[in-house]
């Protein structure tokens, strides 16, 4: 890890496991976390965009931690998990951001393998995660769930990333209650149409100059981390303003 030079800014000596750093919400989240002083563990499975990912955020003066995991596997996240404890400090911030989309297709012509690709990362991975680092957790700590507005609303075409999000609302309200007496918050996101690469996938003729910037999703996330620990914010749905996407 390197070295922070400001311990002074709001969440100095704090520290945040994000995953599906390297790019969109992720690597947005892991950015603003930084600018208010967070030590940050970077986790992603493109090795190379998870390099090219700490650099950049490695000139903002923080400790970080960037280690390749596909949250899908249980052996990937053991791995992961012991470099964490090997830094013998408590997690605070868990960002659950790791996810993916497939083409549109009818549930009739819907491939095996896609739907198991989509629901072992967006629902699966979650779950695995989230058990992980629930060991290094602490009173105060926060976790949060970016889930999408596809938590709640259906898009034909879309039935694994769906079920997928609808799912992992269902565990993330479950999660909370479960960590109630811990005095550990759960944050569902349900960010509507933001400008990523996800949408390469779901939809490559989206009119992306509609949609919110990661940035700004990213900047909500802090803010809800930022309140008193007095106070919970248990769901937070954002959408462009914009149209309806």
């Amino acid at each position: 890890m390197a070295t922070q030079k400001n311990r002074s800014l709001p969440l100095s000596k704090r520290l945040a496991l994000v995953t599906g750093a390297s790019r969109g919400i992720g690597f947005e989240i892991v950015r603003a976390l930084a600018s208010e002083g967070c030590d940050v563990i970077l986790t992603a499975r493109d090795g190379k965009a998870l390099t090219q990912a700490a650099r950049k955020i490695g000139k903002l003066g923080v400790r970080l931690l960037a280690q390749t995991c596909d949250v899908r596997s249980p052996e990937s996240i053991d791995y992961l998990f012991a470099l964490v404890r090997a830094l013998h400090r408590p997690l605070d911030f868990l960002i659950n951001n790791a996810g993916v989309g497939h083409p549109n297709r009818l549930v009739a012509d819907l491939p095996y393998p896609m739907w198991t690709y989509v629901v072992d990362t967006n629902l699966t991975g979650t779950f695995l995660i989230t058990q992980a680092a629930l060991a290094v957790m602490k009173k105060g700590s926060v976790i949060v769930n970016n889930l999408s507005i596809a938590a709640e609303r259906v898009f034909p075409g879309q039935a694994a990333y769906n079920a997928s999000k609808h799912g992992a609302l269902g565990f993330t309200d479950t999660l909370r209650e479960e960590l109630r007496p811990r005095g550990i918050r759960v944050i569902a996101l349900l960010a509507g149409a933001t400008d990523t690469d996800i949408w390469r996938t779901l939809w490559p003729e989206a009119p992306r100059r509609k949609m919110m910037s990661a940035a700004t999703v990213a900047r909500i996330v802090v803010n809800a981390l930022l309140l008193p620990p007095n106070s919970a914010i248990e769901k937070v749905v954002v959408r462009p303003a914009a149209g309806t996407l």
